[in-house]
């Protein structure tokens, strides 16, 4: 009976041994890529937080100094005259 389950097993662990002696160029090929992935993910997280950083501060509200306008004042004084008002501009 050893000998029979033996002789089913063998040729898996065999398939398995040839895969592992393939595997490692391939995993480091899967790691690679992982690795890479990695990279674009972080990159564009950082790339991401940089133009949120940029967005609030272009929404930043800075207040804008009232500007200093002169006041115009009329030179026309107001006169009483015959009982009306009557403003002499000059």
């Amino acid at each position: 009976m050893s000998a029979v389950l033996a002789a089913a097993t063998l040729p898996g662990i065999m398939q398995s041994a040839a895969a592992q002696s393939v595997n490692p160029n391939s995993n480091r090929l899967i790691q690679q890529n992982q690795l890479q992935q990695l990279r674009n993910s972080f990159q564009r997280q950082q790339f991401q937080q940089q133009q949120q950083q940029y967005r609030d501060q272009d929404r930043q509200i800075v207040p804008q100094p009232r500007p200093e306008v002169p006041v115009v004042r009329q030179s026309c004084p107001i006169q009483i005259v015959n009982n009306q008002i009557v403003r002499v501009c000059r």
